[in-house]
Parts: structure tokens; C-alpha cells; sequence
């Protein structure tokens, strides 16, 4: 492969190589590894090592689509990426007729003879899924349950019998194909209560081994926060605190997420601001992205949420602060 072909794409902290419809995923300097992202991706891949399909499952915001790729370039082989979508049908994860080649022979060897041949044939146009289990590529099926789940039983020969079946219209070949040894699956999906999304069917989650993936460990975001921003500890610690406090309200607590705190955290990197109660733009910032990321909590018809931002950034503040002076009188005694 020419390196000059490949177009280097950045998907959270990986590096990843496309070249037409392959990725070539590769962990860069940034990607945070703790101990739960480790063992999250020990089970990944041990499950695929022993040829199972994996679902990484969980709300969004959570990192699934990221650990998927982390995973698939530990596998080391291509990625073929597809994304799930409502309007799919089996045709477009498997392949169709794109139109129609018409030739024509116009044969006048002979002077006073004219013979003409016509012939007109559908052209058939693999897709992603043939394309990955005919290379042996490892296929990451991003968001499944937004495609209706007619359009995903193709799935179900091809994890299970390790064949995919192909329409008759296919010219080249025959109508069913071998999946290659070396294909894996690795699927993602958000909960069924989210919209657009659909209920999969049981005969393909049997199929999988599912990993449920939740928020990250507070290790874990303190250093995805950091690494994204450049916020030194004490800031991202602040931010990552307040978002988790903010979790426990209402009835939704998937929100906010990891994102809401790397938002915060690269405006106040931008702004030059800090994480404490007392700088007017790192509150500013909290309400404006926190209020809308989070559950809705209201009285009276009004929001109550504006209130309980500056309420959590209070206490955690609070938290922080006495927290750092008494490492600092520690600090002092074991001086002394």
C-alpha cells in the first residue's frame, strides 16, 4: 500500500488511515489508557480472538464508538465502518444492481456483410459487508438498532454459519459466500428508550457478547479531560466532579456526559479561566453548556437547572478547596 494513497483522519484519540471504503485505525500518543478502558479492551478482544461478534452497549457519550475502533487496531486488521440507519434495507449493507452495462459489436469484416451484437447486463455493486467478509476485514456496525431489524438479519447466517448469503442477481460468483477467516464484528448500539431506535431482534443479540459500557471511572475522565484539553489536574478534576454530581439529577442520568466536560474544559483552556466558584467565565461556561446537556428539572413550569449548576459548582468548589488545603497542611507537617 503507497502512503501517499492514505488520508489520515482523526477519530477522538485515534489516528486512523482511510483509503476508499478501509480504515486503518491506530492508537495515538493522546488515547487515555487506564486501567477500565484496559480491561474493557482485554474482553474485546479475547471474545474476538475466539471468533464471537462484540456489542458494545450503553448510552450515549460514553465512548463506545471510540473503544470500538481502539479495539479493532488491536485486531490489526482493515476496518470497514458502517453506520446504522433507519432507511437501510439488506441490499445496502450486502450489495444491488447499480444500473446497467449495454455493449455493442459491429462486425463488417467481410464487405458486403454487416453484423451487429447487442447485449445488456445489470451491473451488481458489492457493499460493505460483502466487501469485509470476502477481504476478512474487521467490520465496526456503529449504532445497529437505528437500521430496522429485517435489514440486520443478514447478519445472522454470517456470525452463526459464517455465510453470507447473496442474491441471485450477483453475476460474479455464487449465491452464497464463505466468510473469510479472519472477519470480526464489532457492533455498538444506544438504549432502546433513545429515538430512532429499534428493538433488535433476540435471534441476533444471541449471537453477540455483550459489554455494557457506562460512564468512565472518574480516573478515566479526569484523563480524558486533560488529554483533550490541556487543563492542568486541579481544573480537570473541578469540571469532571461537577459533571458527575450533575448525573444524579432528574430521571435521565446518562447526561451530561464525557463531552460536557471537555467542552468546558478546552473554552476555559481557550479563555485562559480557571475551575473555581469565583471566575465569572468558568460559571458562564457551566450554565451554558450543562443546563440544556442535562435532564430537565422544573417547578412551576421553570427550569430549575440554572439553580442546580450554580448550586453543584458551589459545593464542588467548596469540596475542592478544603480538599487542597488539607493536602497543603500535609504537605507542611511532613516538611517541618
Amino acid at each position: 500500500m503507497d502512503n501517499h494513497d492514505l488520508k489520515i483522519v482523526p477519530v477522538a484519540a485515534l489516528r486512523v488511515q482511510t483509503e476508499g471504503d478501509t480504515i486503518l485505525p491506530e492508537a495515538s500518543s493522546e488515547f487515555v489508557l487506564t486501567p477500565y478502558i484496559e480491561d474493557l479492551t482485554a474482553r474485546a478482544l479475547a471474545y474476538l480472538e475466539v471468533g464471537y461478534a462484540v456489542h458494545l452497549a450503553g448510552p450515549a457519550g460514553t465512548g463506545k464508538t471510540t473503544l470500538a475502533f481502539h479495539v479493532a487496531s488491536k485486531v490489526g486488521q482493515p476496518v470497514t465502518l458502517i453506520n446504522g440507519d433507519d432507511e437501510f434495507a439488506s441490499s445496502d449493507l450486502v450489495g444491488r444492481d447499480s444500473g446497467y452495462r449495454k455493449s455493442k459489436l459491429i462486425d463488417n469484416y467481410i464487405h458486403s456483410v454487416l453484423r451487429t451484437e447487442e447485449n445488456m447486463n445489470t451491473v451488481w455493486m458489492d457493499n460493505r459487508l460483502t466487501t469485509a467478509c470476502q477481504n476478512g476485514h474487521t467490520l465496526i456496525y456503529d449504532e445497529f438498532n437505528r437500521s430496522r431489524p429485517e435489514a440486520n438479519n443478514v447478519f445472522l447466517n454470517v456470525l452463526e454459519e459464517k455465510i453470507l448469503n447473496l442474491p441471485g442477481l450477483r453475476r460474479s460468483g455464487e449465491g452464497y459466500m464463505e466468510v473469510h477467516p479472519n472477519f470480526r464484528a464489532i457492533f455498538t448500539s444506544n438504549p432502546e428508550e433513545y429515538a430512532g431506535v429499534h428493538k433488535a431482534q433476540d435471534a441476533l443479540i444471541d449471537r453477540l457478547i455483550t459489554i455494557n459500557v457506562g460512564h468512565f471511572d472518574r480516573e478515566t475522565e479526569i484523563s480524558i479531560v486533560m488529554a483533550k484539553s490541556g487543563v492542568g489536574l486541579p481544573d480537570a478534576e473541578t469540571i469532571v466532579d461537577i459533571v458527575r454530581e450533575l448525573r444524579g439529577l432528574g430521571v435521565n442520568n446518562s447526561r451530561p456526559t464525557i463531552r460536557a466536560c471537555v467542552a468546558i474544559a478546552r473554552i476555559l483552556a481557550h479563555r485562559g479561566a480557571c475551575a473555581q466558584a469565583n471566575d465569572l467565565v468558568f460559571r458562564r461556561t457551566c450554565r451554558d453548556v450543562l443546563d440544556v446537556d442535562t435532564a430537565r428539572v422544573t417547578r412551576n413550569g421553570h427550569s430549575l437547572m440554572p439553580q442546580k449548576v450554580e448550586e453543584v459548582i458551589q459545593k464542588v468548589c467548596t469540596q475542592e478547596m478544603k480538599h487542597a488545603r488539607s493536602q497543603n497542611k500535609r504537605r507542611d507537617r511532613r516538611g517541618a
